[in-house]
């Protein structure tokens, strides 16, 4: 059994160990909510992107574009048809850039290999965000581009920015035939899940989709909740420089604005995870400093016991050699 000395050695390193953990617990609390702040400050502005592509693919059917998985002439429709069996994806994964988060990086990776599971390393290609998933993807074997690095923490518009930029050139450039994002999202305040959701090519049925009266609120009338004054025709529009050009702007604006958001969400929920864990670690210490306790005062009883026996004994016989005496 270990000495009193001891035990109360474990009880001050655990001490010191809960400190750490509550004050990384209220460290991730202000992170979250701060991240949560963010979002919501952001949305308004791309609600109206989306609600400005809907307009614009509402009022010009005809339009073209690649972001849509569209080809804009015979001879790119032909070749895409040739190339059509080598097809390649391209997965941007959010992890984070530090451990201590429960399983927040593993619920991540299990993920990523469900997606790329029988697939060469020339079908696929992994962007991943955050140094752990980074190191932890690229040691496993799989096919991460290197030249991809960007850190998870404090996520802002710009580096949202400087994420998408080359991925989108990638795409219209044929690179990728499809680009997907694995993020996570958070449902409550007690439960996290991880998504994959395809950012390029655009359905236009997300959008507007009028055979199934899929319609956006802001093109309905507001008596009848249907089609506007024209009852589909297509309402005039003066769009400059032209409605093509300023589609696959918003489009890009939209894409960024998506991984801002995919960014946000997978900050909050690391943050949330972190606290989790946290709090988990510092009951667990509470636990072990009560047991430790309990086992203190036996020992320290115990020796108080130990040493009034000796008094008594060294009493009674020092009573016995007066008597002989």
């Amino acid at each position: 059994m270990p000495s009193a000395k001891e035990i109360k050695s474990s009880m001050r390193g655990i001490r010191d160990t809960m400190k750490i953990t509550k004050a990384m617990y209220m460290i991730s609390t202000i992170k979250m909510r701060k991240a949560k702040h963010q979002l919501e400050a952001t949305e308004p502005y791309f609600y109206g992107l989306q609600e400005a592509m809907s307009s614009i693919l509402f009022n010009f059917p005809s339009l073209k574009s690649r972001y849509f998985g569209e080809s804009l002439t015979e001879e790119e429709d032909s070749s895409e048809k040739k190339e059509s069996a080598t097809k390649k994806k391209g997965y941007i994964v959010l992890s984070s850039d530090r451990g201590l988060a429960g399983a927040y990086n593993q619920n991540v990776f299990k993920v990523v290999e469900t997606l790329v599971e029988g697939m060469d390393k020339d079908e696929y290609e992994l962007m991943v965000v955050g140094d752990l998933g980074l190191h932890t993807l690229t040691g496993r074997g799989y096919n991460v581009n290197q030249e991809f690095h960007y850190t998870a923490t404090e996520p802002s518009l710009e580096r949202a920015r400087l994420v998408s930029e080359n991925l989108i050139k990638d795409f219209y450039e044929g690179k990728y035939d499809e680009l997907h994002v694995v993020y996570t999202r958070m449902i409550n305040s007690m439960e996290t899940t991880v998504e994959t959701q395809q950012l390029l090519p655009l359905k236009r049925t997300d959008f507007i989709d009028i055979e199934n009266e899929k319609v956006p609120k802001h093109l309905r009338s507001a008596e009848s909740g249907k089609l506007g004054a024209h009852e589909g025709d297509a309402q005039e529009y003066l769009i400059e420089p032209s409605p093509q050009t300023v589609l696959e702007e918003i489009v890009r604006n939209y894409v960024i604005g998506y991984i801002y958001g995919t960014l946000v969400q997978a900050t909050a929920c690391e943050e949330n995870s972190r606290m989790t864990a946290m709090k988990s670690a510092t009951d667990n210490a509470k636990d072990m400093l009560n047991v430790l306790t309990v086992q203190y005062n036996r020992v320290r009883q115990a020796a108080i016991t130990q040493q009034i026996t000796e008094i008594s004994s060294g009493a009674r016989a020092l009573k016995r050699s007066k008597n002989k005496s």
